[in-house]
Formats: structure tokens, C-alpha cells, sequence
């Protein structure tokens, strides 16, 4: 009974120590994403490195694909995360996108893609939005982006009250970047890219229902609709002085940040960058983090957002599994060190009991030896 305590002690070591050696590193590793939860950045390398185990294939397909479907910023950008993690990719790929990089910056797909911007008001790159941010900056594109949603409104008809609100703020905000010289034209440049994504469907739903309702603050509602009635696109001048006293800039502050923050994230990352980041975004917090990554990671960003999606900016989804691992850690290191502890005790009660055991040997002999001596003596 005593040796089959044992055996069971010394075999219960050897199972949780080889549990503990399969479990812990992926607890190892659950636990550095918990530490790094709050540093985009860092989180971001960790969640790329399990990603890109799976096989160097991911990031070759990701370039064929957003060259297929003409994005050569996105394809570029896979190249730069391909060269930091010392992917090798063929030279006829690089080519392939080194051209189409070429193409898409070339004079004429500039000029064409700016004048579409400035006329319609949609960006997707970065010419499209120099043109829509001209547009705003000389008023044009706000007041008729207040014009047409504000009519559509005072018909009864279904309005976007975000870009009407965000068309407002615009207004109110280019004044200011007139009057600073500039200096408000980050925060201009950010309010047209939120605008741009909710006209083109890009803006993530948390991040426009927090928009929406924060451009309702900024907006006296009923001021802004009589402005509405009375304005139009060719009385800019008048219009535009309507339109701004409805603005209520102190409670502006949300949207004013949220327009650095994605102007810090385009910055970095290209318009389509920012895009993306508007995309996945469930609030101004999720943008915040964004431009942090973008900050770190550079060129980089937009294929670490394509391939980790909201995930790239904070812990979210996974972390029940994460948790398991680090349970599951825990308890084999305790079954472990439990084992441990009952086989030293029962291997230590076991020499104890032998020396014992021998102890009584001799002294029984050494007794029998006394009785022998005397009854010779005797």
C-alpha cells in the first residue's frame, strides 16, 4: 500500500508536469496579450506573430487579392509588414505592386481623382480627398452637403442627420481654421474623412451612432433648419452665416477630437488607412487607439487591420479562451507542486519508516546477541 502511494504521487508529477509543458505556452502567451491589452501597438505584434505561424502563404495571398481588387496602398502596405517580419516574396510580385503603386500616384490618376472628390464630395484616396477637403475648406462642399440633407429633412424625407450635423461643425470649423491661419485644418481634414466614410458606408455602427448623437449636441436643431429652408448653394455667403449660428461650439469637443484622431491616423496610414480604422471602429476610443498603431506601426497598419480587424486595437472576442489557458495553467501548476508535495512527504515517511525499521532490526539483534552471551555464561 505504501509503495503504491508513492507510485501514484510520482506518476501524478509526471502527467501535470507534462500538461503544464503543453499548456504553458499558450498561457505564456495569453498572458503577455493581457498585459499588452492597452498598447495597440504591442497587442497588434503579438496577435501577428499566432497569426503568421500559420504559414508565410497569408501575406502573399493578401497582396494578390488587394492587387486583384485594385488597391495597390493595401498591396504596399503587406509588402512593408512582409519586409519587417522577413517574408521572402517573389521579385515578378514586387514588381507588380512597385507598378501599380506607380500607376495609381501618377499626375493623371491624381488630377482625375481630385476633381472627383471636389465636384461629388466621396473620397477614398488621397487625391479624392485633397479635393473634398477643398471643397470644404471653401465651403462649397458643407453647405451643399447641409443644403441637400437639410432639404431631403424639411420635405419630410429620410435626411442623414450625422452628415448634416458633421456638414455644421465643418462650417463652423473651417472659420476657424481661416481666422488660426491654418492651424484648425487637421480637425477639418478629420470631420471630412468621418463624413466621407458615412457617405460611402464605411463608418463602423457604433462609431456612427456615437457621431450621430454627438452632432445632434453641436446642432440647434429647429436655427438649423429654418437656415435650411432659407438657403442655397449659389448664396454661400449667406447661407453659410446662418448655418455656423446654429452651431453650438462648446459642446464640440468630442467631435473635434475624434477629427485629430483620424487625421493622426491618415497621417500615417494614407486615407485609405483612415478608412479602414473608421471602419472598424466601435467609438472615438477605438479611433484613439487607431492612431496610436498607426504612430507605431506606420505603413503597416492598414495590413495588420486587414488581417486582425477590430482585434489589431484592443482585446476583444477570445478572452474567455485566453482566460481558460491561463486557468488551466494555474491548476496544473498547483496539481503539479500538489504532487510534488505528497511524493516528498510519502518518500520521506518512507525513509523515516525503513530507518526505523532498521533501527529495530539491530537492536533486536543486538538483543539476541546479549541472550546468546549470557546463556554461554551461564
Amino acid at each position: 500500500m505504501k509503495w503504491l502511494r508513492i507510485s501514484t504521487a510520482l506518476t501524478g508529477i509526471a502527467a501535470c508536469g507534462f500538461l503544464l509543458a503543453q499548456v504553458a505556452p499558450h498561457a505564456r502567451e495569453a498572458g503577455a496579450i493581457f498585459a499588452a491589452q492597452d498598447d495597440p501597438a504591442a497587442l497588434s505584434e503579438l496577435k501577428l506573430d499566432a497569426l503568421l505561424r500559420q504559414g508565410d502563404r497569408l501575406v502573399q495571398d493578401n497582396i494578390e487579392a488587394a492587387l486583384a481588387a485594385g488597391d495597390a496602398d493595401l498591396a504596399d502596405s503587406f509588402v512593408a509588414l512582409a519586409r519587417d517580419r522577413n517574408i521572402a516574396l517573389s521579385d515578378d510580385l514586387l514588381s507588380r505592386v512597385s507598378d501599380a503603386v506607380k500607376a495609381e500616384n501618377s499626375t493623371s490618376h491624381f488630377a482625375k481623382r481630385f476633381a472627383t472628390g471636389l465636384v461629388t464630395g466621396n473620397a477614398d484616396d488621397v487625391a479624392s480627398l485633397s479635393g473634398t477637403v477643398a471643397g470644404d475648406l471653401f465651403v462649397i462642399g458643407d453647405v451643399r452637403d447641409v443644403v441637400r440633407e437639410g432639404k431631403h429633412l424639411a420635405m419630410g424625407e429620410d435626411a442623414d442627420h450625422l452628415v448634416l450635423g458633421l456638414a455644421t461643425a465643418g462650417l463652423a470649423v473651417t472659420a476657424v481654421t481661416y481666422m488660426s491661419v491654418g492651424g484648425a485644418a487637421p480637425v477639418r481634414a478629420g470631420l471630412t474623412l468621418v463624413k466621407d466614410a458615412r457617405k460611402v458606408g464605411r463608418l463602423g455602427e457604433g462609431l456612427a451612432v456615437w457621431a450621430g448623437r454627438s452632432a445632434r449636441e453641436v446642432v440647434d436643431g429647429p436655427m438649423l433648419q429654418s437656415a435650411v429652408a432659407r438657403g442655397s448653394v449659389f448664396r454661400p455667403g449667406e447661407t453659410v452665416s446662418a448655418i455656423k449660428a446654429a452651431f453650438r461650439v462648446e459642446k464640440a469637443g468630442a467631435l473635434v477630437r475624434l477629427g485629430k484622431d483620424v487625421t493622426r491616423v491618415a497621417e500615417k496610414t494614407g486615407t485609405r488607412g483612415a478608412m479602414d480604422s473608421l471602419r472598424i471602429a466601435e467609438g472615438p476610443k477605438d479611433v484613439a487607439r487607431a492612431a496610436r498603431l498607426a504612430e507605431a506601426q506606420g505603413g503597416k497598419t492598414r495590413a495588420i487591420m486587414k488581417l486582425l480587424g477590430r482585434g489589431a486595437l484592443l482585446l476583444v472576442g477570445g478572452a474567455f479562451d485566453l482566460a481558460l489557458w491561463l486557468f488551466g495553467a494555474a491548476l496544473t501548476l498547483f496539481g503539479l507542486v500538489s504532487s510534488i508535495k505528497a511524493a516528498t512527504e510519502r518518500l520521506t515517511q518512507a525513509w523515516c519508516d525503513r530507518r526505523r525499521a532498521r533501527r529495530l532490526r539491530q537492536a533486536q539483534v543486538a538483543a539476541e546477541a546479549a541472550l546468546a552471551n549470557a546463556a554461554l555464561t551461564a
